[in-house]
């Protein structure tokens, strides 16, 4: 697959470098793109192509732009790409009230109303993993399958401290750029650094039966190198999520779908033709 002349199968970013002086690969020309108005916020949404739905959610201070190398490997594969940027975050706005993950959540289930899906699967990475499974939870007529990389459910499965590296300062640098560019409010990116980072320290705080009663199948995925999320709690989730098996991506870190594109995206294309046909059976 090329994206923007390159070859996606050769393309590396291990430590960022590209990212930071260009962002991720450009988005194609969406199908439908907009606004959904709710809870006080306008959430922006693209949709790419036609098929059965796919859902991508970014992480925390990102955008929708950030899955560049993915969308097209989704429509390559026949699927419908559909991005969202988090409230607060790209393009969408945000009222006063906290963040917390089941508020996400529920962006997600007004996206899907306004778009008419009765069900999709999410590949949800960091904060848009936890978001996925949340959903997952509390409305899983909704959900196909979830692909979870890179989060944790309770606070316990967070390293502290994280392992600190030179990219993450690049992912910050690029973040910080994009936020400028992007948002209706861009001399607020310290406020919501500030707002999502209490949001990530004291949640979400799954206990063991409540990872029980979810009941999609799931795929968590766990980076080699991650820098925020012990692999130990990825075990744990897959064990004590019932539908639940882990992937791990080798030779990267917490950003594996910048990094390393190639190997992420198939990672994603197997797991969400596992969830359709799970639920065509």
């Amino acid at each position: 697959m090329n994206i923007e002349g390159m070859n996606i199968e050769d393309y590396t970013d291990l430590e960022l470098e590209k990212f930071e002086a260009n962002g991720a690969a450009s988005l194609p020309v969406p199908t439908e793109s907009g606004y959904v108005s709710h809870e006080g916020a306008e959430i922006w949404y693209s949709s790419f192509g036609v098929g059965l739905p796919v859902l991508l959610l970014h992480g925390g201070f990102g955008h929708s732009g950030n899955w560049g190398y993915q969308v097209p490997a989704l429509l390559e594969n026949g699927y419908r790409a559909i991005t969202i940027d988090t409230r607060g975050h790209g393009r969408s706005t945000r009222d006063a009230r906290p963040y917390t993950y089941e508020l996400l959540a529920s962006d997600v289930s007004a996206v899907l109303n306004h778009l008419r899906i009765k069900s999709a699967t999410l590949v949800g990475w960091s904060d848009g993993a936890c978001t996925a499974l949340v959903l997952a939870a509390t409305e899983p007529t909704r959900v196909a399958g979830v692909f979870y990389f890179a989060c944790n459910m309770n606070p316990s499965g967070a390293k502290n401290p994280f392992d600190p590296s030179p990219l993450l300062e690049r992912c910050f640098s690029r973040h910080t750029k994009d936020y400028a560019e992007l948002s209706s409010t861009p001399d607020q990116f310290t406020k919501l650094f500030e707002d999502v980072g209490l949001m990530q320290r004291t949640q979400p705080n799954y206990s063991l039966q409540d990872l029980a009663a979810i009941k999609v199948p799931v795929v968590i995925a766990q980076a080699e190198h991650d820098e925020f999320i012990k692999r130990e709690h990825a075990e744990y989730l897959a064990q004590s999520i019932p539908n639940a098996r882990c992937h791990f991506l080798q030779g990267v870190s917490h950003f594996a779908p910048l990094q390393k594109p190639s190997q992420f995206n198939a990672a994603i294309v197997s797991s969400i033709n596992e969830f359709w046909k799970i639920n065509r059976d």
